[in-house]
């Protein structure tokens, strides 16, 4: 005879995309890495941020393998009730049946809608390599005809995907966006732990443009005192224009708590010294105020025109124009 528990079983329901989640099947794991489906019922996924210029996101993967410091889309994790932030480099989810869903839900682009790939995760991490869950979405997209997509990464495994991304910009409006916070390797490597290097993300930037399709860099986040020297800038946009770069430009750091138990204690070992003025100035709010995000618009702007490197792209960085500090070892301040 089978009895009632004595005890009821008093863990949480999970609903919605935690219940999903919970129910995904490990696909394999590796060096502290492990991958899992993830059955979602939609791809595109319209966006409500005032600040972001897109209307519709796509975001292949849930978590991302590059385990850069910064990152602020760990918050997404807390959505599948996973609340250390270290899960969202370790645990990656890979969305099933996504070129079937993207088929069905085209029609809700409306003309000139942009539609962003990799706002949260990057789409060229790792698990790509094996899974081609983005190379999938990409198939269908060449499919059709009068889109707006753009797309940011940070890896060179964009350039396996040169085939599809021509036959997309034959009849779309497409943009690849490479980011890269530094050139300096050391830092890199211990800002972007797993991401590719950043020449070899200029490289790729390179060789795109050159296959005939539109890319340039994305500076993001810049970080105060860490990478935000106007030298350091000045050389990024110079080796963009020197690569043949469409556009660059550049956005301060973006923290939110999730973000901050993550990137703070990464501080207190590799920059101790800056860890007092980032505690006072991330304590109540998750945005650089416009005294640190007005001067680095307005550097960035004095640099793409020093390097005759076009605007067209200007839309998605801050648009205010302040008078700047320009002598070239000015540093811009946190307050």
């Amino acid at each position: 005879m089978v009895s009632l528990p004595l005890i009821p079983d008093s863990k949480p329901r999970l609903i919605g995309i935690a219940r999903l989640a919970s129910e995904g099947e490990s696909l394999r794991q590796g060096h502290e890495v492990e991958y899992f489906t993830l059955p979602v019922r939609s791809l595109l996924n319209r966006c409500t941020g005032v600040r972001m210029p897109f209307t519709w996101t796509i975001n292949p993967y849930r978590g991302c393998e590059f385990a850069c410091k910064y990152c602020y889309a760990r918050y997404t994790h807390e959505f599948m009730e996973m609340r250390d932030g270290v899960d969202f480099e370790q645990k990656i989810f890979v969305k099933q049946h996504a070129a079937d869903l993207l088929r069905q839900e085209l029609h809700h682009v409306k003309p000139r809608e942009e539609i962003a790939i990799g706002t949260a995760t990057d789409p060229y991490q790792p698990a790509e390599r094996r899974f081609e869950v983005t190379r999938a979405i990409l198939e269908e997209f060449a499919r059709h005809h009068g889109l707006e997509i753009g797309i940011v990464t940070k890896s060179n495994l964009v350039l396996r995907d040169i085939d599809v991304l021509q036959q997309i910009a034959e009849n779309n409006r497409l943009f690849v966006n490479i980011t890269i916070t530094t050139l300096k390797v050391e830092l890199a490597r211990i800002l972007e732990p797993r991401a590719p290097r950043p020449d070899l993300r200029l490289e790729a930037m390179q060789k795109l443009n050159q296959a005939g399709i539109a890319a340039g860099v994305i500076c993001a986040p810049v970080l105060p005192g860490i990478t935000d020297s106007p030298r350091d800038l000045e050389a990024l946009v110079r080796a963009t224009a020197k690569a043949g770069g469409k556009h660059i430009f550049a956005n301060s750091l973006f923290l939110k708590p999730c973000s901050a138990a993550v990137f703070l204690p990464f501080l207190e070992k590799e920059f101790p010294q800056l860890v007092e003025t980032y505690r006072k100035r991330f304590k109540d709010r998750a945005f650089l105020p416009e005294s640190y995000r007005k001067p680095l618009s307005q550097l960035m702007k004095r640099l793409r025109e020093k390097y005759n490197i076009p605007s067209d792209y200007d839309r998605y960085s801050q648009r205010t124009r302040p008078a700047l500090d320009t002598r070239p070892d000015a540093q811009m301040k946190l307050f």
